[in-house]
């Protein structure tokens, strides 16, 4: 399918460039950075920009480093970046684990997590991974710069915060300084390039918290706070995760569509549930790595 739709395109060299086009154009200006949903969106008519700002060029949104406890993730950062970054791998292996459900690794080589977290499409890989880690948003325009939680990022289906104008320079991810692990377990039709069903991201912290975040249950990708409370300091018996998942249920607000039945994701959603605790609790007492949050 071509792309019919006349626009003007830009590949600033810097920052300032970049923001300077975003002010002139505003709404009606698109980010181009690994391109994996704009172009399809150019082609489907559903993206109709006046112009595409390139920003490929800008090295500084290229940064992937972990420094003082936090990673931050430049706006051109790749899944495939965080795939490869040992970094990432050791001291955030939730990112990691998330990275690599995402679609193909033709795709994960392109797409970027910034962009993915952009488009926020409620099935989301990346969502449940920094809704747990309480991640922050990087965001600067020509007027300033300013940190979005993630917990008031997602404000609809493929709705954020972010205003016109503004561009997503990086998002940073603060280490919990206790023990804890990860796990995140996502629902698929297929091994391969496909949206989830459902996702839910779980932490473990120090054995008496819990931190549960889900994608393609609701509107957006939440955090699931009253499942959280019922958790923090239980012992994870039959009875306790038979609660969780029943709160769980409550909780989301799945819909029908062609990957899945309302029915059935809420049915499987608690499924995912049980096995992400019973993961993420076998990782935080095995020995080793893992017990520093680590992937096996």
């Amino acid at each position: 399918m071509a792309i019919v739709h006349q626009f003007s395109y830009a590949r600033p060299s810097n920052l300032d460039e970049a923001l300077a086009l975003m002010d002139r154009h505003a709404a009606a200006a698109a980010i181009l950075a690994g391109g994996t949903d704009l172009v399809v969106n150019l082609k489907e008519g559903r993206a109709r920009p006046s112009i595409v700002v390139d920003i490929k060029g800008i090295t500084e949104l290229q940064r992937l480093h972990v420094a003082d406890g936090k990673l931050e993730i430049g706006a051109l950062a790749t899944f495939s970046d965080l795939l490869r970054a040992e970094s990432v791998r050791t001291d955030f292996p939730l990112i990691a684990e998330s990275a690599g459900t995402v679609a193909s690794v033709g795709i994960r080589n392109r797409a970027t997590l910034v962009g993915n977290l952009c488009s926020a499409v409620p099935s989301l890989d990346c969502g449940p991974a920094l809704l747990v880690h309480d991640a922050q948003v990087h965001v600067v325009s020509i007027h300033g710069s300013r940190a979005i939680s993630i917990h008031e990022w997602f404000t609809g289906p493929k709705i954020t915060a972010l205003q016109p104008g503004e561009l997503v320079v990086s998002v940073s991810i603060p280490r919990p300084i206790k023990p804890h692990a990860s796990c995140y377990m996502k629902l698929g039709r297929y091994r391969g390039e496909d949206l989830a069903q459902a996702g839910i991201a779980v932490m473990a912290v120090d054995g008496f918290t819990y931190r549960i975040a889900h994608s393609a249950l609701a509107p957006a990708a939440r955090r699931a706070r009253f499942v959280e409370s019922i958790l923090d300091g239980a012992v994870l018996d039959q009875g306790v995760l038979r609660l969780a998942t029943a709160a769980l249920a409550r909780e989301i607000a799945p819909i029908t569509d062609m990957r899945a039945t309302a029915a059935y994701r809420r049915h499987l959603a608690g499924v995912m549930l049980e096995r992400g605790l019973r993961e993420a609790v076998r990782r935080l007492h095995a020995r080793g790595p893992v017990a520093l949050g680590r992937l096996p």
